[in-house]
């Protein structure tokens, strides 16, 4: 199944034309990078998917959401079902990290006290800050301040995970960590695609690749040719 089905679709940044007859399919539990240079569209393709911009030309489907017709008070229900990790953190610094998770869980729906503190633990845990509930996103590292930002964003189980430059503000060995992770969550279930300038990443840990270039979005992944051996040698 499809989670993100685009057929000739238009891109505009106010009226500017950004990305042309955009034609993607991105299916369950797949893994894509999504590339290219600064400007060259990568973030307004992303906030097409989850209505931030609106898709005004071709066809447009996210999760079974039509995103040419659908109305702003059916954004909150497509969005339960995405997960979204910004490069700027976006944490609310007034308070811990542990409010901070109860805040969206919350906010989307949840009210059983037992059962938001049981996910908040699941999901710190998962990321490896079961122990830093207490601090304030002051008190964290880039890195840690990241992990918590994808832990926010699998709160909800999302099918999908939108991740825009998770490990722009980051050093080499925690970005590794921070993909590591994010494969992790994608093997667990989750689609995951996610905007990167970092092509040592790609070439450390691969995967499907889109190009965003001249206006257009191409696959540019790297197909094995054909009769090589795959293999590899175990010591």
């Amino acid at each position: 199944m499809n989670l993100i089905d685009y057929k000739d679709v238009n891109v505009y940044q106010e009226s500017q034309l950004v990305l042309q007859n955009v034609n993607v399919q991105i299916g369950e539990g797949e893994f894509v990078y999504l590339t290219g240079k600064v400007g060259t569209g990568k973030s307004s393709f992303l906030k097409t998917l989850y209505g931030e911009l609106p898709v005004q030309e071709g066809e447009a489907q996210v999760m079974g959401y039509d995103m040419t017709s659908l109305r702003r008070r059916h954004l909150p229900d497509l969005r339960k079902k995405l997960g979204i990790i910004f490069q700027d953190f976006q944490l609310l610094t007034d308070r811990t990290v542990d409010a901070n998770l109860r805040f969206v869980l919350k906010a989307t729906g949840w009210k059983n006290k037992v059962e938001i503190n049981q996910r908040i633990s699941d999901v710190l845990e998962l990321v490896g800050m079961a122990t830093k509930g207490y601090k304030m996103p002051s008190e964290l590292s880039g890195g840690e301040q990241q992990r918590i930002v994808i832990a926010r964003a699998i709160l909800n189980r999302p099918q999908l995970i939108l991740a825009d430059e998770p490990t722009g503000n980051l050093d080499a060995e925690t970005s590794r960590q921070i993909v590591e992770l994010l494969r992790q969550i994608c093997k667990a279930g989750s689609t995951v695609l996610m905007i990167t300038h970092n092509l040592n990443l790609i070439e450390e840990f691969p995967g499907r690749q889109l190009l965003c270039e001249n206006h257009q979005l191409t696959d540019v992944t790297l197909k094995e040719p054909e009769g090589a051996d795959t293999t590899e040698e175990i010591d």
